[in-house]
């Protein structure tokens, strides 16, 4: 009896860690995309990629890096349950005048380990430019 009920238990616990394999995180970004557009100098550089977990599983994002000190990626390092949302804000320096290329990687438990992110757009100081507009306006009147 105590070794059929051991037998019993064993292929239970095999079981369930069988089972227990098959679920996985899965992240579903909404887009892969940030297009800030044309943005003034000294705007909020603020964004947000939102996700859903569509796995059977918690997700857990590790890591978040960006290609370059201009972009301050936040998330929160809890667990996102399956069908549960999250997000990702990241953060440019908007100070910096010019165009907006960069990759934000992304890290997690998920189906697909490392997923690349994108934004891009362009910083323009519009006082510079009205200055320069204003210098070879008065150079053709002359």
């Amino acid at each position: 009896m105590m070794k059929q009920l051991i037998t019993i238990l064993f292929i239970g616990l095999i079981s369930f860690y069988v089972n227990a394999q098959e679920k996985v995180a899965k992240i579903d970004f909404k887009s892969d995309t940030v297009d800030y557009g044309t943005i003034e100098k000294g705007a909020d550089g603020l964004r947000v990629f939102e996700f859903t977990n569509t796995g059977d599983a918690p997700l857990i994002v590790s890591k978040v890096t960006s290609s370059c000190g201009c972009t301050v990626p936040k998330w929160s390092k809890e667990p996102i349950l399956p069908g549960q949302k999250g997000e990702i804000q990241v953060k440019y320096d908007t100070n910096r005048v010019n165009p907006i290329r960069k990759t934000i990687t992304v890290i997690s438990n998920a189906s697909t380990p490392t997923v690349a992110l994108k934004i891009k757009g362009e910083v323009i100081d519009s006082s510079k430019e009205s200055l320069l507009e204003k210098k070879d306006k008065s150079v053709v009147e002359q």
